[in-house]
C-alpha cells in the first residue's frame, strides 16, 4: 500500500474549483463562535464543492488568522457571503429557491438517516451557535429539521463534525459525484 501523490489525486486548482460545477448546497452558519470551526466548515465546503458558505451574526469573516488555520485556503476557493442575521441570509435562500434545512433537535426533527433530499433540489443548511444552537426566528423559517442520531451521554456534537457528518450523508444520497 501506498499513498497517492499530489498528481493522482487530481487536486484542483483554485480557478479550476471556481468554474467547476458545484452541489446546490449553502451551508448557513447561525452566529458560530469558534473561528476554528468557521475554518473547518470551509475546508469541508470546499472537498465536496458546495455552492457556498454564508456568515450570520457573531460568525468571524476571512481573512482571520485562526479561520485560516484550519481552512488550509478553502476560504479562496470557497464562494462565501456574510449577513447580520441569518434570518436576512435565509430570506434570500428562499427567494433564490432553497429549500431551509435546520440541524437542529426539535419536536418535530427527522433523524439523518431518515432524510432523503429530492433530486435536484437546491438545500440551504443550516448549523447554530455552539451553544445555544439555531436562533427560535431562525428556526420558525425552516421548512425541516434534521438530527444526528446520538447514543451516548452527550446530546450535542462539535458544530464541523456536525457539519462534516450531515453534507456527507446527504451528498451520500444526492448520488452528485456518482
Amino acid at each position: 500500500m501506498r499513498k497517492l501523490t499530489m498528481t493522482e489525486l487530481q487536486r484542483l486548482s483554485v480557478e479550476e474549483f471556481k468554474s467547476a460545477e458545484k452541489v446546490p448546497m449553502i451551508i448557513v452558519l447561525d452566529n458560530i463562535r469558534s473561528q476554528n470551526n468557521i475554518g473547518s466548515v470551509f475546508r469541508t465546503a470546499d472537498a465536496f464543492r458546495l455552492s457556498g458558505v454564508f456568515l450570520c451574526g457573531i460568525t468571524a469573516t476571512p481573512p482571520h488568522r485562526e479561520i485560516h488555520k484550519t481552512a488550509l485556503g478553502a476560504t479562496e476557493s470557497v464562494n462565501w457571503r456574510y449577513f447580520n442575521s441569518t434570518r436576512e441570509a435565509v430570506s434570500e435562500l428562499i427567494s433564490m429557491g432553497y429549500k431551509i434545512i435546520a440541524v437542529e433537535q426539535t419536536v418535530d426533527s427527522i433523524k439523518l438517516p431518515e432524510f432523503h433530499p429530492n433530486t435536484g433540489e437546491k438545500l440551504a443548511i443550516i448549523f447554530g451557535n455552539e451553544v445555544n444552537g439555531i436562533d427560535d426566528e431562525v428556526l420558525k423559517l425552516s421548512q425541516e429539521s434534521i438530527e444526528i442520531p446520538q447514543f451516548g451521554t452527550k446530546h450535542s456534537i462539535n458544530v464541523s463534525v456536525a457539519v462534516g457528518i450531515v453534507i456527507w450523508d446527504i451528498i451520500g444520497k444526492m448520488n452528485f459525484f456518482s
